[in-house]
């Protein structure tokens, strides 16, 4: 589910992103180029030297000082280790700023994805872009783009060079061209799509793990075990197979290419050493040649090596750059509200195509009005809510504040007028202020501090021991589920938007707690129009009318009296949750 909803990103729009972030740092990477290449040219001069060392020996000239030629070999090779020292710094710094230009365009793409999107999509396919494919796009650009980049740098000097030693000697090398470059064509056909299906799996494992720990208690009280652990084994299988299917790639890839190294050396000493008696090369060219054809290899060896990483930070970088091409769930227009009464017409809502959960609900919500919508689990309550807070678009209808369509306000604007809130809550790493602070970024301590007694969390926020300067979350401070419920809340009312959707918000609480929270939140945002879907009957008892949700349909609507009085579903649940229907 999470694969199709999530898409992922073409090969030509990640070698045009490549090529853009690339080129973005001209200088640096000139200079990265430039001492690479200087690097490479160093280490050429060693087999030239030699190569003339050993036709000096086989002609008998006495003109040849071994120690000179020992010592300019061993200069060459000290400044070439330098220059290799300051250009691996150069292009490490270039990949660093690369990295982290990709990553801070990740966070924003992810930051921005439509809420409806991210919710279906679920956590395993996100959480495993943003952690596995991240790190696995660190290591190419860290390592295999500056290695390969060396690797291809020295490749071309070292071919140069050969070519400039004697045209003819260059051409034993051409033997292993055939089977390099077949088995390479063979390999980078079949290995960005292996490495697709490979994260793909790793994704479900991690959705099918995190929902088997989330809801350990559930799985344990519905006896559902052995169906967890099926699930995980068969995500496992899946993970495994799509692993081995890669793994059987390199074993086939990487054996055929180390051959491809064995046979240019071979058939340059051997076509070498017959040019010679022809005749047509000297010694020092076989010599030279052989030398050049041998450093080859490593190079050669290092960018077909990487070139597998590389395989694996493409498809990584496929999987970030797909983010950015989840549509939009919303288009903005150019009205505005001109009020905040919120409309519900004709609405109607699927998760799966030919599978509506909500049918044809009216509802208005009165500026300033206290809603409550009760009703059994699974009636569409909180879809309903999210709906309401522009968090969905509906299938059919409309939900309107102020006679404009929700979805068609650009999200600031949204969400000054409603606001959504669940159970669900997360508390960020850094301080206690901060947390809050994430409401209404300006804020004073102040404002602060009044939003944190609002929701009954003043006192906590001085038991700690740096006050608003506490560090929680991870490896932080601990904070209890409450507490952090009561954070959300304290952001909710430093942003102060003017309708308020509360998803059982304060349903971690201690009852008799959530109760005195209530009337507190409720004493803070008078004038505000606050939806509450909650299970908890005295919240509904407080508001000023009960929408009862029952088949995705509003079944009833009125005053708590008016309800308890019609003798209708409400009563029937006012009934039993106050101990009547006993």
């Amino acid at each position: 589910m999470a694969g199709r909803i999530l898409p992922v990103a073409d090969r030509a729009q990640v070698r045009a992103y490549a090529r853009r972030l690339t080129l973005k740092y001209p200088k640096e990477l000139g200079l990265a180029l430039s001492l690479h290449a200087l690097a490479a040219i160093a280490g050429l001069a060693s087999p030239r030297l030699l190569g003339e060392l050993v036709q000096a020996v086989a002609d008998g000239s006495n003109d040849v000082d071994v120690n000179t030629v020992a010592l300019a070999i061993a200069g060459f090779v000290v400044v070439q280790a330098v220059l290799v020292r300051f250009a691996v710094y150069a292009s490490s710094r270039l990949g660093e700023k690369v990295l982290a230009e990709l990553r801070e365009d990740f966070v924003d793409q992810v930051l921005a994805l439509p809420l409806s999107t991210v919710e279906r999509a679920g956590s395993g396919d996100l959480i495993t872009r943003t952690s596995r494919d991240v790190d696995a796009l660190s290591r190419s650009v860290r390592h295999a783009v500056p290695e390969t980049l060396i690797a291809v740098v020295t490749c071309l000097f070292a071919v140069g060079a050969l070519l400039l030693v004697g045209p003819i000697m260059a051409v034993p090398c051409l033997v292993a061209v055939p089977l390099i470059w077949i088995s390479t064509r063979w390999y980078l056909k079949r290995a960005t799509d292996g490495y697709l299906r490979e994260n793909a799996a790793y994704a479900d494992m991690t959705e099918g793990l995190a929902e088997t720990v989330e809801g350990a208690r559930t799985v344990e009280a519905l006896g559902i075990e052995r169906r967890r652990h099926r699930r995980t084994d068969g995500d496992i299988a899946k993970s495994f197979a799509a692993e081995r299917y890669t793994l059987g790639l390199r074993m086939i890839w990487f054996p055929t290419v180390e051959i491809g190294y064995v046979i240019p050396v071979v058939a340059t000493l051997l076509l070498g050493g017959l040019f010679h008696s022809e005749s047509w090369v000297s010694l020092a060219q076989v010599t030279a040649a052989t030398l050049y054809v041998q450093q080859l290899i490593d190079p050669l060896d290092r960018v077909l090596s990487w070139m597998d990483e590389l395989q694996v930070g493409g498809a990584s970088m496929a999987r970030l750059l797909g983010v950015v091409n989840v549509p939009d769930d919303r288009v903005a227009g150019d009205e505005r509200p001109r009020g905040e009464e919120l409309e519900a017409t004709g609405v109607t809502y699927a998760y799966r195509e030919g599978h509506d959960v909500l049918h044809g609900i009216d509802l208005d919500v009165r500026a300033g009005e206290r809603l409550a919508m009760v009703g059994p689990s699974g009636a569409g309550k909180s879809t309903l809510g999210r709906l309401l807070a522009g968090i969905h678009g509906p299938r059919t209808g409309s939900v309107t504040v102020g006679g404009v369509e929700l979805v068609e306000l650009p999200l600031d604007e949204l969400r000054g007028h409603v606001a959504l809130v669940t159970q669900e809550h997360h508390v960020f790493r850094g301080t206690l202020r901060d947390n809050v602070l994430i409401g209404r970024p300006d804020a004073t301590d102040d404002e602060v501090r009044r939003a944190l007694e609002a929701v009954d969390a003043w006192e906590w926020a001085q038991t700690l021991d740096k006050g608003l300067d506490t560090v929680v979350g991870s490896g932080g401070e601990a904070v209890s589920p409450a507490h952090a419920q009561q954070l959300a809340l304290a952001r909710l009312v430093l942003a102060d938007p003017h309708t308020l959707v509360l998803d059982e918000a304060t349903s971690l609480i201690d009852p008799r707690e959530a109760r005195h929270l209530e009337r507190s939140l409720a004493a803070v945002l008078e004038g505000r129009t606050v939806i509450a879907i909650a299970h908890r009957l005295y919240t509904a008892h407080d508001a000023d009318r009960v929408a009862v949700v029952e088949d995705g349909r509003v079944s009833e609507l009125g005053s708590h009296d008016e309800l308890v009085a019609a003798g209708g579903a409400y009563a029937a649940l006012w009934d039993s949750w106050h101990g009547k229907g006993r």
